[in-house]
């Protein structure tokens, strides 16, 4: 019952400030740009946070620059902009906030269960916003537009974890 009540509180938040469809094409604009850079987004992740990287076995421990072209590397970066992209085509239609949530509990429950904390996610969340602010079209709406979705997005993960 609990876990229902938790559903149902994260789709609420989700729909209580829902991207204007002018947001949603903003940000789906711009991660058009950058969307398949998949394995420079994970690397820039990893450079601004080692103890991130630190969390997956298969790369602990080893130089970014060594395991930055290996295949291990771009399937891992590959499903990490995949979730982002999956969410970014998900936003800006309230009709979709079901999905939305379940995509989002899902990574919730698989990162909690890692022992994944808040303080990861908002280290992942900063080097993104690096990231899309240096390689995307980027101003003051754009910025604003990534704000409040990552916000909804966030929101929902730390409800969860």
């Amino acid at each position: 019952m609990k876990f229902f009540a938790v559903l149902a509180l994260c789709i609420v938040g989700a729909i209580a400030a829902p991207l204007s469809a002018d947001q949603a094409a903003t940000v789906r604009a711009s991660w058009a740009g950058v969307r398949h850079n998949e394995v420079d987004i994970l690397a820039a992740v990893f450079s601004d946070h080692p103890d991130i990287q630190a969390r997956f076995p298969q790369f602990a421990g080893k130089d970014l620059a060594s395991i930055k072209d290996t295949g291990a590397f771009a399937v891992h970066a590959g499903r990490i902009v995949g979730f982002i992209s999956e969410i970014v085509a998900l936003v800006g239609n309230e009709s979709n906030a079901p999905a939305m949530a379940t995509l989002i509990n899902e990574l919730s429950t698989s990162h909690h269960n890692r022992g994944i904390t808040k303080g990861q996610f908002n280290e992942f969340r900063s080097s993104l916003v690096s990231y899309l602010s240096s390689h995307a079209s980027w101003n003051d709406a754009t910025a604003d537009a990534w704000t409040h979705g990552l916000d909804n997005i966030f929101g929902m993960i730390f409800a969860h974890l």
